[in-house]
């Protein structure tokens, strides 16, 4: 039996704000754990800090170390009850920083994501396989379990981090797994077993385009002429300022004739008539088209003719069958007032006379007016 240790050792961690209220709760459990080794603990809420020391009780000289793990991960929320078992002889942790590892932060989160997999299931079989308990939490990841598979877990978050899937790694694990079972191979190498994983996004180098280049010259280029220079050839520099506002119109103008001419050529070549097929010479059809009926007026559709004289038809009888209505009921009229009183229709007649006579006077007139 050792007796107590020379001198005191301590640890501290500080904790974020959202654990204090599960750390007070949970305070006299990691009390008691860590009396049974002879380690005291104390809990700062003011500074937000975990503090562990030895005690004149302490046998062992690595288990302050032991209790350093246990409050750091504490303060990386993992529950209680895990925690604890970093006390005993065969179990490790690591906390493994990822938040250096990748700049973008769009890109960090997913491959994090690809870390823990649909529903937690990439995390779960890297458990079942390295025999360690993971959790991610935040820029880090808390690994719990024995050295060689604490080992694996960072070999895998490492390459996860560099864009490399877990999924490779769990393959190879699970190959090594079962080839673990055969004593036989014991002794043997496995990688003729493993798979081999090749890269198929390789980024190629573009070829790079080689330009001529051009014969060396010691002597500068020439230099260009001026504005001023131009303005002293053209002889504008000499001109007043009304004088060159009324040289720009002049030669807006100009632009805008031009314009209008070509445009104008523009829409007189749609009515330019095209080349005749019998050499110039003018027959009495042209492509199927009568000449002496666009000479006419006539509509050139046999179609449209026919409903013309169709419509010209259906006036003709309208007019006739009203006039033949209208002069039967004037017949009847007059027939059965002569009927009545013979004087009275010679008297009709009369009055129609007179009234002839004055259309007629009436017409005379306007036609020597119009003269």
């Amino acid at each position: 039996m050792l007796g107590p240790l020379l001198e005191e050792s301590s640890f501290a961690t500080l904790f974020p704000k959202y654990r204090e209220k599960y750390l007070r709760e949970v305070w006299p459990v990691v009390t008691r754990a860590l009396e049974k080794v002879g380690v005291a603990c104390e809990l700062n809420i003011i500074e937000g800090s975990m503090t562990v020391r030895t005690t004149r009780k302490t046998s062992d000289p690595y288990v302050v170390v032991k209790a350093r793990d246990l409050i750091k991960l504490l303060a990386r929320s993992i529950p209680v009850q895990q925690a604890v078992k970093v006390l005993e002889d065969e179990v490790a942790c690591d906390i493994i920083k990822i938040g250096g590892i990748v700049r973008n932060k769009e890109r960090f989160v997913k491959r994090r994501q690809r870390l823990v997999g649909p529903d937690g299931a990439t995390l779960k079989a890297l458990e079942l396989l390295t025999g360690c308990f993971i959790l991610v939490q935040g820029n880090t990841v808390a690994a719990m379990g024995p050295y060689k598979g604490i080992k694996l877990v960072r070999n895998v978050v490492v390459d996860c981090m560099k864009n490399i899937h877990p999924i490779y790694h769990i393959k190879t694990l699970m190959i090594k797994r079962e080839l673990a079972k055969d004593p036989t191979l014991a002794q043997e190498n496995w990688d003729r077993f493993l798979p081999q994983f090749k890269k198929k996004n390789v980024p190629r180098h573009k070829p790079q385009v080689v330009r001529p280049k051009k014969a060396y010259t010691p002597f500068p280029p020439p230099q260009q002429p001026s504005k001023i220079d131009l303005q002293l050839e053209s002889g504008e520099y000499f001109l007043t300022e009304q004088q060159r506002k009324l040289k720009k119109k002049q030669e807006k103008q100009a632009q805008a004739t031009e314009r209008a001419a070509t445009k104008r050529e523009e829409r007189e070549k749609e009515f330019v008539a095209p080349a005749e097929e019998n050499g110039g010479r003018e027959g009495p059809k042209l492509g199927g088209i009568d000449r002496k009926r666009l000479k006419k007026g006539v509509s050139i559709n046999k179609n449209d003719d026919k409903e013309q004289e169709n419509e010209k038809k259906a006036k003709k009888r309208s007019l006739k069958e009203m006039t033949d209505g209208f002069i039967q009921k004037s017949k009847s009229k007059m027939g059965n007032a002569l009927s009545a009183n013979q004087h009275q229709g010679e008297y009709v007649e009369e009055s129609m006379m007179k009234l002839t006579s004055t259309e007629i006077s009436k017409k005379d007139k306007k036609k020597k007016l119009k003269k």
